[in-house]
């Protein structure tokens, strides 16, 4: 599995950036994971949108679904000046019906109701979901496939079976909106040394911090990660592309 950072600020996309959004590659298949606001601008820099194979979202945030809406109007205009002729597959969770009834757009993109309780195949990407703690239905996910897996946290502030459910994961995909010695449970995000607690016990090989914070010093978070976990951390930023 090949993973892109497209986005990665929590809340609202830093100038010139983007708010959630990664693209997880495998076998010349392209998953997007989230779709925050900006993300079709900076998934142009990499593959044109009629190239996406599906989408799935974890929770129905603005943050994490702005460009849902851009990106079917992209595939509308590419029937025209690009005869793209596909139907977009996009999956989210039924317990917003107001949000899902707009994944679905004419005939280029469709909504896909997932069964959290359910795994689902996407292409060669076996997704488990796990439900989080935040102030919506909010599901993290444990992707799969060749043999490696990658374990994205969607936003959710901290408990301990977070562990569980990323034990030995390949790439734990971590939220990480607040610094130590903060209250992010209030606003339903991790801190950094939350995120590190729950890769040290899933022995994880591999961190990345990602749903960032606007304020601080972005390297403190490694670094408080990091006095719980003594493995690899990288911080999500645009453009970083690591293989799993």
């Amino acid at each position: 599995m090949e993973l892109t950072v497209l986005g990665c600020w929590g809340g609202y996309p830093k100038a010139g950036e983007a708010s959630s959004g990664y693209l997880l590659k495998h076998e010349h298949f392209h998953l997007l994971i989230d779709c925050g606001s900006a993300v079709l601008s900076k998934l142009q820099t990499v593959m044109p949108p009629e190239k996406l194979d599906a989408i799935v979202l974890s929770h129905y945030h603005p943050d994490h679904t702005a460009d849902i809406g851009v990106i079917q109007h992209a595939l509308y205009v590419g029937k025209f000046i690009h005869q793209y002729g596909g139907c977009l597959p996009v999956y989210g969770h039924g317990q917003d019906e107001a949000e899902f009834a707009k994944l679905s757009y004419k005939d280029v993109m469709k909504g896909m109701r997932y069964e959290p309780a359910q795994p689902l195949q996407i292409g060669p990407f076996s997704v488990v979901f796990f439900k989080t703690k935040h102030s919506v239905p909010c599901y993290g996910m444990r992707i799969e496939a060749g043999g490696k897996t990658l374990v994205y946290t969607g936003d959710t502030a901290f408990f301990q079976e977070l562990a569980e459910f990323s034990k030995d994961a390949d790439v734990l995909l971590a939220e990480t909106n607040f610094y130590k010695g903060m209250d992010g449970a209030a606003a339903g995000h991790m801190t950094s040394e939350e995120a590190g607690w729950i890769a040290k016990r899933a022995k994880v090989k591999k961190l990345i911090l990602t749903h960032l914070p606007h304020f601080g010093n972005l390297n403190q978070l490694k670094t408080e990660a990091g006095e719980q976990y003594g493995g690899e951390i990288l911080i999500a930023k645009e453009g970083l592309a690591v293989s799993i």
